[in-house]
């Protein structure tokens, strides 16, 4: 063949080594993961994050999500416990973004006594939107006042709040939540639940936060 002057070209992808494509794939699963233990742990300490919880014993799958979060609060537990029952769709709301997680309805400023009293079996808020209160698979399945409000959904799903008082009188504010991805349906809801949920939780601790602070102040 005759030469013609011009330069060969050569196909870069031809002596690109294969490890190398794979570099940018483990560094995002790493972040990702990273990320995850973040805010799956946000405001835990780590003795928080490993200690036994109620709701331990329901045995939920390790295919799914476990998120312990936590906030210290002004207040004492009594003053942080009646936003805590009257949480969630149908009652109080979510204090959170209301737009997307109250239907637009803005959340409760105030303590509902409507919701005050809660007993094993009740109805707890349903993460539907769109499913009557009395709907809800949720349950409530076990109740410690001003201490710890389990909730349960069957086998697969349990979320508590526990509330510890410190020796300066301010209480711990500690949540879990445990949710398993075995079935398609769960699955298909992992995405949002893996994504949305912490900006969404991290604004409900807060909006506890502000709400008992406030009582706390009204009280002093």
């Amino acid at each position: 063949m005759l030469a013609t002057g011009r330069p060969t070209r050569h196909d870069d992808s031809m002596g690109r080594h294969p490890a190398s494509a794979a570099v940018p794939l483990i560094a995002t699963i790493c972040i990702a993961a990273a990320l995850r233990r973040w805010h799956t742990g946000w405001g835990a300490s780590p003795s928080e994050r490993t200690e036994s919880l109620p709701g331990d014993e329901v045995p939920v799958s390790a295919f799914g999500m476990r998120a312990t979060r936590a906030i210290t609060i002004d207040a004492a537990p009594s003053q942080v416990w009646p936003w805590i029952v009257q949480l969630g769709l149908g009652k109080a709301g979510w204090y959170s973004y209301d737009l997307l997680d109250n239907l637009g309805r803005p959340s409760a400023t105030d303590v509902l006594p409507q919701w005050q009293q809660v007993e094993i079996g009740d109805p707890a808020a349903p993460m539907n939107p769109f499913i009557p209160l009395e709907q809800s698979q949720w349950r409530v399945a076990a109740v410690e006042a001003r201490s710890v409000l389990l909730w349960r959904n069957g086998t697969s799903e349990t979320w508590v709040w526990c509330l510890r008082r410190l020796p300066d009188g301010r209480t711990r504010l500690i949540s879990r939540i445990r949710t398993s991805y075995t079935s398609p349906s769960r699955l298909a809801f992992a995405p949002l639940l893996e994504f949305a949920d912490f900006p969404m939780f991290r604004r409900m601790l807060l909006g506890i936060k502000e709400r008992a602070e406030s009582l706390a102040c009204e009280a002093s």
